[in-house]
């Protein structure tokens, strides 16, 4: 069990972390701490070897995540003026003019996205209810997502007179298409599992009381019999290629991992443990097994 406020995490004992949004109250609604939680959550997932793969889902049988909490009202989004941590002053001056490269307006869900996407852990998205908002935009970056039957979606940006974030201009083209993108977010209409699966949102929908069950499986699919060092360095690199303008540059990483990989113990366990038809015994740890040209991009910064 975990000591958060607006989340909780377990782990079962075949190394699955399920982290729940838990304000079922306010339908899961993403708060500033809520960001804060789920970031540090990664941060202890990816550095405990136990960790195999991550399910995320909110708590309840109502909502995943019903957005942003609009308890701030016409505020919500102007962060310079709210009342819960806004900077005003060092974001805008007292002659209005914006400094557009502040750290300060950054937007949460962006953070958290970036966050999931830099996991070095397989994420596995259990969608329970409504997801609209940052509560489906969040989702982007995970490898795989399922939802129940009572599912709904929704990019309703532009009808909060806003426009999508959470790094979702990258990831929802990638993952749906452009023109499915584009239609969902013009109209910020809520939809359904059903059409949510028709445009590739997600891969399945499985009846609410065998979703975790369902996402569990799947995690185990993904983890059981894999290295963990190499589920971790496939997650990067199939992730990154895809901004990638050439191919010569996944033949460069995939090189230097094939290279890698190949002087460690895990490549010679999976050899030896296929010749011998049983089960791999994998020993090399994300935590201390990295090879050495990981990580191999550059930091990117906000300004």
């Amino acid at each position: 069990m975990s000591d958060y406020e607006q989340i909780k995490t377990e782990i079962d004992e075949n190394g699955i972390m399920v982290l729940t949004l838990c304000r079922p109250d306010a339908m899961n609604a993403f708060t500033g701490r809520m960001m804060h939680e789920i970031i540090d959550a990664f941060d202890k997932a990816d550095n405990d070897d136990a960790v195999r793969a991550i399910i995320m889902t909110g708590d309840g049988e109502r909502a995943f995540c019903a957005g942003a909490d609009l308890s701030q009202g016409d505020k919500t989004f102007d962060y310079a003026e709210r009342s819960d941590g806004g900077k005003k002053n060092e974001v805008v001056s007292d002659e209005g003019e914006i400094n557009w490269s502040s750290e300060n307006i950054r937007d949460g869900g962006g953070i958290v996205t970036l966050r999931i996407y830099e996991s070095i852990k397989p994420v596995i998205g259990a969608i329970n209810g409504a997801a609209v908002g940052v509560g489906v935009t969040m989702q982007l970056p995970m490898d795989v997502r399922i939802a129940s039957d009572n599912a709904r979606f929704g990019f309703v940006f532009a009808r909060r007179g806003i426009v999508p974030e959470a790094c979702s201009s990258w990831f929802l083209p990638r993952i749906v298409g452009i023109s499915q993108a584009l239609q969902w977010c013009y109209s910020g209409e809520v939809f359904g599992a059903e059409e949510a699966l028709r445009g590739g949102l997600i891969s399945e929908i499985v009846p609410q009381a065998e979703l975790m069950a369902r996402a569990k499986e799947l995690a185990l699919q993904m983890t059981e019999m894999s290295s963990p060092v190499s589920v971790a360095m496939t997650r990067q690199m199939l992730w990154r290629m895809m901004g990638a303008d050439h191919p010569m540059e996944a033949h460069k990483v995939d090189s230097k991992a094939i290279f890698g990989r190949g002087r460690q113990s895990d490549a010679k366990e999976g050899v030896v443990s296929f010749l011998e038809k049983r089960a791999p015994d994998f020993a090399d740890k994300p935590s201390s097994d990295m090879p050495g040209f990981y990580p191999w991009w550059d930091d990117r910064k906000f300004s």
